[in-house]
């Protein structure tokens, strides 16, 4: 490197660090490109936590339909058993009755 290349590069670089004003408006950009993100970052959390709260929701919504599908079943199925029991308790009483009248008429046939 030759000492007037040398000068210049030194010269450009003193140039580069002077300080300078900044330009008109710079912060009020600077401020307003800031609260534009913060709002952006703001506004996608709370669709996160909307959608996250609408999944808790639809979960919770499903849960409780099965929970009441399977009541309505386990209830269905209870009465449907309980019928099954009478019927057999009153096919029971009729088949006793049944058979303590063909009792009857067998001692009534064996005595004649």
């Amino acid at each position: 490197m030759d000492f007037e290349s040398m000068e210049e590069f030194e010269r450009e670089l003193r140039q580069s660090f002077e300080r300078r004003p900044a330009p008109p408006r710079l912060k009020r950009r600077l401020m307003a490109e800031a609260q534009r993100r913060r709002e952006a970052f703001l506004r996608v959390r709370a669709l996160w936590w909307q959608r996250i709260a609408a999944g808790v929701l639809v979960a919770a919504l499903v849960g409780g339909g099965v929970w009441w599908r399977q009541d309505q079943v386990r209830r269905k199925g209870e009465a449907a058993r309980a019928q099954v029991l009478t019927a057999l308790r009153i096919t029971g009483h009729a088949l006793n009755e049944i058979n303590s009248r063909l009792a009857e008429r067998d001692e009534q046939d064996r005595e004649k």
